[in-house]
């Protein structure tokens, strides 16, 4: 693993350095959705750096957010850091992460693990994450590790690549581009 701090023009120290209002050349600030569009799919992580606009009307992009909404309400708050990640905090102290399935974990825990990493490296502070699939009545508890912070930091200097790129990486056919909510920005020309 590369010690950001000795690589000035690394992400990770760029975010890092952003996130504590520090010098910087470049600002660089990466959201816990940018996180879990990284994993899911780069192009779509492209579009989204652009500001280009989701269909709020597409079906996955609505089940997620009733989802959301109504999962766990009287047991947790919604806590805004730094303008640039979104949290939602248990009343025990835990972060919490819901989602409708399981059928994506892996860009959910990115998303549960950056949370837990920016935590611990801009504000400081240590937490434990609950990663919830309430429909499917499932709940995994996250520990940042070491091999999940190694995950993040590089999941960074890729998301760096990704948005900072002129053009958006070539499309791929994956088993979900049906329910993407970008899907037309991909296959409709």
């Amino acid at each position: 693993m590369t010690d950001s701090s000795s690589v000035p023009d690394d992400p990770v120290e760029k975010l890092l350095r952003s996130a504590r209002d520090e010098a910087v050349d470049e600002e660089f600030h990466v959201t816990g959705v940018m996180m879990q569009y990284y994993e899911v799919c780069e192009r779509e992580l492209w579009f989204a750096s652009r500001y280009l606009e989701i269909d709020r009307d597409n079906a996955a992009v609505v089940r997620g957010t009733q989802v959301d909404e109504s999962a766990y309400e009287e047991k947790r708050r919604n806590v805004s850091i730094d303008g640039t990640i979104a949290i939602d905090v248990l009343d025990d102290g835990r972060v919490m992460e819901v989602k409708p399935s399981s059928s994506l974990v892996d860009p959910a825990k990115l998303q549960l693990c950056y949370y837990l990493w920016y935590l611990d490296r801009v504000v400081g502070v240590e937490r434990e994450g609950v990663l919830a699939h309430p429909t499917e009545r499932k709940r995994e508890t996250v520990e940042l590790t070491e091999k999940r912070i190694e995950w993040v930091e590089e999941s960074i200097r890729d998301v760096y690549d990704v948005v900072t790129s002129d053009s958006p990486p070539p499309a791929e056919e994956k088993p979900f581009c049906d329910s993407c909510a970008y899907h037309d920005f991909c296959w409709s020309c």
